[in-house]
């Protein structure tokens, strides 16, 4: 393939899923307005929507990395991308005709979320087939951008749509850019991989990236200190459109703006964690970087009126940034210390049990925020917070200036090299 080939492949790759991207940001603000603002949903019913959106990586998160590399790649996302924009127009369709109740709203968010784990395992899959490896880093970190960016821009046009169509009518404009996506990706070469003979037996493979991850000094810790963050980042998910709808008043419009910071904060941590990472060190960035989203998570739900609006942004923002820095920098270390025969594994591992709590954060935020109110639910998980940082001090990381300073031979054989 000639240099001029790759490069228009990866701009439609890259087109393709700045589009898909974008709608799904749309329809992160649209769907849960849908029932708050059109059914009267129940702060519970809130939750199971929002759980159902990421329940998919607690049913094939570890074994999704096998099951998109026994289908054919380019097949397996534009078949992703069908499906979800199948799911989401439902929900107009079914509106028009007086059918849409919250339970199709849980089933849709449960179609696109196992449709996600399954485009997400074969769109970052493709992209090193396309790029040369001297190129990955700067494609990646395009990617990383561009998806904070829609993070950004998503939930303010989300808002927007909502204020001016109405909340039903903007879940078109998800479902629209999957079909977009589709069509991008349908014209990719597909990509030619030979079959074994006869595969490894899948419960084999999965148990040892299990065992390598839970069993390493470093990959462990902050696999489970991930985990504490989208635990919160679940709660968050299911509570936020409650907390700014029913107990802030906020108008569509604001509340896409008020979501949409969060991007603010995640292109804010994605740009300083380099400098971050090379003046304090790895490790020591880790540490600094939950304490960060300790503090915004604990701001967010304070005041009353336009202070409470503007703590709220600010918390946003401190709790994205921190989360950023935490995630670029443990998966840069996931990607250069694990065995390359065993990456797509411990990739896999981790997601699985970081991505798998953002449903049970959900679930317990929603059961919660009914008696308790939205505001007080969101200081309750602001606490559980605190496990992030805890989890790295209570590790061989809280020793360490760099991860990096910790050399491992085996697993469970780690030889601490202690910061200066």
């Amino acid at each position: 393939m000639s240099v001029e080939h790759r490069a228009g492949v990866f701009w439609r790759w890259w087109a393709a899923g700045t589009t898909s991207y974008l709608g799904s940001a749309v329809g992160a603000v649209a769907l849960p307005l849908t029932a708050l603002t059109v059914l009267d949903a129940s702060a519970f019913e809130m939750g199971l929507v929002a759980a159902a959106g990421y329940v998919a990586w607690l049913v094939i998160g570890l074994p999704a990395g096998v099951i998109v590399q026994r289908l054919p790649l380019r097949g397996a996302q534009v078949g992703a991308d069908l499906a979800r924009a199948v799911a989401v127009a439902s929900v107009p369709l079914a509106w028009w005709w007086g059918w849409l109740t919250v339970a199709q709203l849980v089933v849709v968010a449960l179609v696109v979320s196992f449709a996600n784990v399954l485009f997400d395992v074969a769109n970052s899959t493709f992209l090193p087939t396309v790029v040369p490896r001297e190129q990955l880093h700067a494609r990646n970190s395009l990617t990383s951008a561009t998806h904070a960016a829609t993070q950004l821009g998503g939930p303010s046009l989300g808002g927007v749509a909502v204020q001016a169509l109405g909340a039903v009518p903007a879940a078109l404009v998800d479902a629209v850019s999957y079909l977009v996506s589709a069509a991008l990706l349908g014209s990719l070469p597909a990509r030619r991989t030979d079959a074994p003979d006869r595969w490894p037996p899948v419960r084999a493979m999965i148990g040892e990236g299990w065992r390598y991850v839970t069993r390493h000094p470093v990959l462990g810790p902050t696999m489970w200190t991930a985990t504490a963050v989208n635990f919160v980042c679940g709660a968050q998910l299911a509570v936020y459109p409650l907390y700014l709808v029913r107990e802030l008043h906020a108008p569509p419009a604001l509340v896409g703006v008020l979501l949409a910071v969060e991007g603010v904060g995640s292109l804010v941590g994605a740009a300083l964690t380099p400098w971050i990472t090379g003046r304090w060190g790895t490790a020591r960035s880790l540490v600094v970087a939950c304490l960060v989203s300790v503090g915004g998570a604990a701001l967010v739900p304070v005041g009353a009126g336009a202070p409470a609006y503007l703590a709220f942004a600010a918390g946003n923002v401190l709790f994205a940034g921190g989360v950023v820095v935490l995630s670029v920098t443990t998966r840069t270390y996931r990607q250069t210390a694990s065995p390359p025969g065993l990456l797509s594994r411990v990739m896999a591992t981790v997601r699985f049990v970081s991505w798998g709590a953002i449903p049970v954060g959900g679930l317990l935020a929603g059961a919660l925020a009914g008696p308790a109110g939205a505001r007080a639910t969101l200081f309750c998980f602001a606490a559980a917070t605190a496990l992030a940082p805890l989890t790295l001090l209570l590790s061989p990381i809280r020793r360490l200036r760099d991860l990096t300073d910790l050399r491992v031979d085996a697993p469970g054989a780690p030889e601490p090299v202690a910061a200066p």
